[in-house]
């Protein structure tokens, strides 16, 4: 199994709490327990590098009261799930705009992602406050400043060094994406990261995503021809 990296958007919390006449916030913290069983799956099976997206750069135009309740379970969240997630070798890593957090959770953050287990089995990448767009600007914004301080010769520009500066850049790109919860859209997510992704949406709601949900798309993966532009006579050679 050539799989390195996978990225999921965990979409549909909010509808999986309203099927059951209970508040979106609800959902959200029954979604934890598909979290771990994720990141499980994945120290399992042996893939290194996980990405998840837990709250986007649009999510804060929410309403007020979902966005504080959903701040307060990500921090409850660090604070309970590290020293497991420690033991079973996974490393936290965070990408987006930290900025716009409270000091309280941004240092939390800090703090959680300078841990580093004995032996690192998996890569975990928290997406928040996160959008593709946004990386890609910045990204832009870096490489401007050291062509500006002669760092960088814009004619020398290439595909691989512009990827230096974005989210990630020292991880594997991704191999897989999946979105639950039935829409069939990438929402601003990992836009430059999943260029070659193999895309797999599902319907199934995020509080009911679990081991076996991901084990079959990783052997549905499996069974896809990547030929990142060549043909299937030159990969089967």
């Amino acid at each position: 199994m050539n799989l390195k990296h996978i990225a999921i958007i965990m979409d549909g919390n909010g509808r999986w709490a309203t099927q059951r006449n209970r508040p979106r916030t609800f959902g959200h913290q029954a979604g934890v327990k598909s979290v771990k069983a994720v990141i499980e799956t994945c120290v399992e099976l042996g893939v290194p590098h996980l990405t998840l997206f837990a709250f986007s750069s649009e999510n804060w135009s929410r309403p007020a009261k979902e966005v504080q309740r959903l701040m307060e379970l990500f921090m409850r969240s660090l604070r309970k799930e590290t020293p497991e997630l420690l033991s079973k070798g996974v490393k936290q890593n965070f990408i987006g705009d930290l900025n716009r957090f409270s000091d309280k959770l941004r240092h939390k953050m800090y703090d959680v992602s300078s841990l580093v287990p004995e032996t690192v089995k998996l890569q975990l990448n928290i997406a928040v406050n996160y959008g593709g767009k946004w990386d890609l600007t910045e990204a832009a914004k870096k490489m401007a400043i050291d062509v500006q301080d002669g760092k960088i010769n814009p004619q020398d520009v290439t595909e691989q060094q512009f990827n230096s500066y974005v989210s990630m850049s020292h991880q594997p790109v991704v191999d897989l994406l999946v979105r639950t919860g039935g829409e069939h859209r990438i929402s601003n997510f990992l836009l430059w990261q999943i260029a070659y992704a193999e895309l797999f949406f599902v319907d199934t709601l995020w509080p009911d995503f679990g081991r076996q949900s991901l084990k079959q798309i990783v052997s549905e993966f499996n069974l896809r021809e990547r030929r990142f532009g060549k043909t299937s006579e030159q990969i089967n050679a």
